[in-house]
């Protein structure tokens, strides 16, 4: 019996001495992006609010600035970080071969997606919705009513079956012209090869800006699916997930706490919140422990800002898309977001 205690013990030191070796060692990813300097980020093709290139190659957005804010946690720098325009085909083969670090694309996070193609939902940096929209002398006002409607939308992307499921649905027929970009979609619209164009109820506030007469059409009330987007890595490196996942977790409990791009020095000095020295790094080893610098919330807030800051910039009631924050608004502002505790 002593011997087989003896084994037994022996062989339980043995595999928490394994564990102990494998736990310490640096994710391959976290290395890899360390060793080439930047982070690379895949985005769309151009959809104002969310990922929008101007003439010179400078991306602004909601997506853009997350991955700014992976960056500044990673590097303390906002401009390691480089972008890859993808189009809804492309987006998750490109994650999947590793030519990028992260799609952050107005992406939904749906079961299949998050099953089945060796990738993982960090967040969901925006809720959202699919809509439709039309010009206003049809004079249509419900989506109920367009049956016998053709119906302008995106390849590879879950608008196209949320079509199919709403016509079904309410025993309605259509007749669908689909397209591989946005631009190709928004450029058929405008030039009246279809009725309706369907897809995110951000992303039509976003294309109807690109239409030539924007005050011509209209978003129709109805809101046919959910579609929670958000940023996503591939399968196979838990720490890399943790470090994405915990950048908007930070910015939503930067926003929580009053902590802003214009305060946080401040903060950082004088403030006596507990939570607040978390958050900064002033208390707790929580960089650490991601393999991170300390101070890694503390650079996000001061170079990117918090999560309202971000929103209110690129997409809020103040910027062309006049998005209302809605279900976006924080957990005690009667919205969805909400994070978990830094402790």
């Amino acid at each position: 019996m002593k011997r087989l205690l003896s084994t037994l013990a022996l062989a339980g030191a043995c595999g928490l001495a394994a564990f102990g070796a494998q736990a310490q060692t640096k994710p391959a990813k976290l290395d890899q992006i360390k060793a080439k300097g930047f982070i690379q980020c895949g985005v769309s093709q151009g959809l104002p609010g969310f990922s929008t290139p101007d003439d010179k190659g400078n991306w602004t957005g909601l997506d853009v600035d997350f991955c700014r804010a992976v960056a500044a946690a990673v590097f303390g720098d906002v401009t390691k970080v480089k972008f890859t325009p993808l189009s809804a085909k492309d987006r998750f083969t490109a994650l999947q071969s590793g030519d990028i670090d992260v799609l952050s694309r107005n992406t939904t996070w749906t079961i299949s997606r998050d099953t089945s193609l060796g990738l993982n939902f960090t967040g969901v940096t925006y809720y959202d919705g699919q809509g439709f929209m039309i010009r206003k002398d049809k004079k249509v006002t419900s989506a109920m009513e367009l049956s016998g409607a053709s119906v302008c939308t995106q390849t590879g992307t879950t608008t196209e079956q949320n079509l199919a499921d709403f016509f079904r649905a309410n025993n309605m027929t259509y007749e669908v012209i689909a397209f591989a970009t946005n631009d190709e979609v928004v450029k058929a619209y405008d030039a009246g090869r279809c009725d309706v164009l369907t897809t995110d109820r951000s992303g039509l506030a976003g294309e109807r800006l690109k239409l030539t007469n924007p005050d011509d059409h209209i978003v129709l009330p109805e809101i046919i699916s959910k579609e929670p987007l958000g940023p996503v890595v591939a399968h196979g490196d838990d720490q890399w997930f943790d470090i994405v996942k915990w950048v908007l977790f930070a910015q939503l409990t930067a926003e929580e706490l009053g902590v802003t791009s214009k305060n946080v020095d401040e903060q950082l000095k004088s403030s006596a919140n507990p939570e607040v020295k978390r958050l900064l790094g002033t208390e707790g080893k929580f960089g650490e422990g991601m393999g991170i610098g300390n101070d890694w919330g503390y650079q996000i807030v001061k170079t990117v800002g918090n999560y309202g800051e971000m929103y209110d910039r690129n997409v809020g009631p103040d910027t062309p898309l006049k998005l209302a924050r809605g279900v976006n608004a924080l957990w005690n502002k009667g919205g969805l977001q909400y994070a978990p505790p830094i402790r």
